[in-house]
């Protein structure tokens, strides 16, 4: 954003050749490129910050496939417990006797970091997003990945547990007896009330992983609003390195050198303290 600084012959011909002369004749060019590197580290976390935006809309496109996903299985869940109860009401179902259709098979869920749970309980609870800010701030992007990641791996190992019911339907089928309606009817019970229940195992499942990236977009966007903040905070910082620049050159040539040389010194030190304070504070 600074243009490369040449100090006119005129003026550092003027200039006493002592030390404060030296320190004189270096202030513009300091102060350039202080602002230089000022303005490169507003640009640098003004990209960051659109990254970060970037990746919290995809993240999001991604929840928002979950929770289609979750709303689609709780509905089949439904569907299937109704159609159950009223075949329940309007003829005699027996029940079969076969573990593998009675009950869901149990999978154990993935422990979670303490943060990271802290933050779920949060989102699930609704709660306003500065409580929710808060939780996530002690939560890496590495600690949500993993917790993603172990979710992605509960719902395959829950997928793989169901094999023996689904072997166990398919035998039911082929040696039902051909013309038996009663056992056929039996079985489409059987069958129905099972898959309500996985349908419902499904969405909870389905609903874990949407929460995890839920947290993701929200830390996204933290990281965003905090780059957007130092991009602008080093830019103020730029613009005082500049303002320094053109005192310290009027300095030079204007008989008050003391005075102006002194303001362009205090705001110069002023801008690399506040950018100095931004970089490890912010």
């Amino acid at each position: 954003m600074s243009a490369k600084l040449k100090i006119p012959d005129a003026l550092t011909s003027d200039l006493p050749q002592s030390t404060w002369g030296k320190m004189l004749a270096a202030t513009p060019v300091v102060m350039t490129v202080i602002a230089t590197l000022l303005a490169g580290l507003a640009s640098s976390e003004m990209t960051r910050a659109q990254y970060d935006r970037a990746l919290g809309a995809q993240l999001q496109s991604k929840a928002g496939d979950q929770w289609g996903y979750f709303q689609a299985k709780k509905m089949r869940g439904a569907m299937q417990h109704n159609t159950v109860e009223l075949l329940q009401a309007t003829a005699d179902v027996r029940p079969l006797d076969n573990p593998a259709l009675e009950k869901l098979p149990v999978v154990a869920a993935p422990a979670l970091e303490v943060g990271v749970k802290t933050a779920l309980e949060a989102v699930e609870k609704q709660q306003p997003e500065a409580e929710v800010a808060v939780a996530l701030k002690n939560v890496t992007e590495k600690q949500l990945a993993a917790a993603l990641q172990s979710a992605r791996d509960h719902v395959r190992d829950f997928d793989t547990a169901l094999a023996p019911a689904g072997q166990a339907i398919a035998a039911l089928e082929k040696s039902l007896p051909a013309g038996d309606k009663a056992a056929a009817r039996d079985l489409t019970a059987a069958k129905m009330n099972f898959n309500a229940l996985r349908y419902d195992a499904e969405a909870k499942l389905n609903q874990a992983i949407a929460n995890l990236l839920e947290l993701q977009v929200r830390k996204a966007n933290i990281s965003a609003e905090r780059h957007h903040k130092r991009s602008g905070k080093f830019f103020f910082g730029m613009l005082a390195s500049q303002a320094a620049v053109i005192i310290s050159t009027f300095a030079m040539a204007a008989r008050q050198r003391n005075l102006l040389w002194l303001i362009a010194a205090v705001a110069g030190l002023a801008a690399v303290a506040f950018a100095i304070y931004v970089y490890l504070r912010v």
